[in-house]
């Protein structure tokens, strides 16, 4: 049974969106501001968090961000009643997973909560516990990347993609074989979301983001990730 931290301040939104996961098999604890749901969230083990946006104590944007600093990859769904691009943005940027606009038709939240619980309970464990770059070190057993021994901010689908790199090294993968193999084949993202994607990745491991060593460009074919000169062809 996939358990489920729904961190939401509406009090007759988060009685009907309880009473509808509990009805659809999840398990789900609650937290009605954003310190209690950051304290839930980093002492219990969850397989997805829902996160309002609008909170009190602190917002939905810092909770997650905060928790991405943790090393935590835990998915993130963020509820907003916002429209704005830039807020969506801002969301996926400093660590979530996805969105979801207020208001909303359950069953559109439900195949999101469904989507991103089957990205990360599809994919098994590599063999290995953990691999090491330069100086950063991804850890597959707790799903936690460290730079220069600190932890880095990652949301789930990044640390997803940064794994299928490290796991096919020197190997050129195009954007819509990492679409299939990270985002999944009934995934809404266009490669335009991959380019983003390793943008990101390119900031948080990378030296010199505008001069990567590790995720490179293989222009007109994709990218491949590389840690010695031997493999950058």
């Amino acid at each position: 049974m996939s358990r489920i931290l729904l961190v939401e301040d509406e009090p007759g939104l988060v009685l009907t969106l309880t009473d509808r996961l509990h009805s659809e098999g999840y398990e789900v604890e609650t937290a009605g501001d954003g310190p209690g749901g950051l304290e839930l969230a980093c002492t219990k083990r969850f397989d997805l968090i829902v996160l309002d946006v609008m909170l009190p104590g602190r917002n939905g944007f810092d909770v997650c961000r905060d928790l991405r600093q943790t090393g935590d990859t835990t998915p993130v769904l963020m509820l907003t009643a916002r429209g704005e691009v830039v807020d969506k943005v801002l969301g996926l940027k400093i660590g979530a997973d996805d969105y979801q606009t207020k208001p909303f038709e359950m069953i559109e939240l439900l195949a999101r909560i469904e989507a991103l619980l089957r990205r990360t309970s599809v994919e098994p464990l590599p063999q290995q516990e953990a691999v090491q770059f330069g100086g950063v070190e991804v850890r597959f057993d707790e799903a936690i990347v460290y730079r220069d021994g600190e932890p880095v901010q990652l949301s789930a689908q990044m640390f997803k993609l940064l794994k299928h790199f490290v796991l096919n090294p020197g190997v050129v993968i195009s954007r819509d074989d990492l679409l299939n193999e990270v985002w999944g084949h009934d995934a809404i993202p266009s490669t335009r979301t991959v380019d983003v994607h390793v943008a990101w990745l390119r900031q948080r491991i990378e030296k010199n983001p505008h001069r990567p060593e590790f995720l490179l460009t293989v222009h007109g074919l994709g990218y491949k990730f590389v840690t010695t000169e031997a493999d950058t062809g």
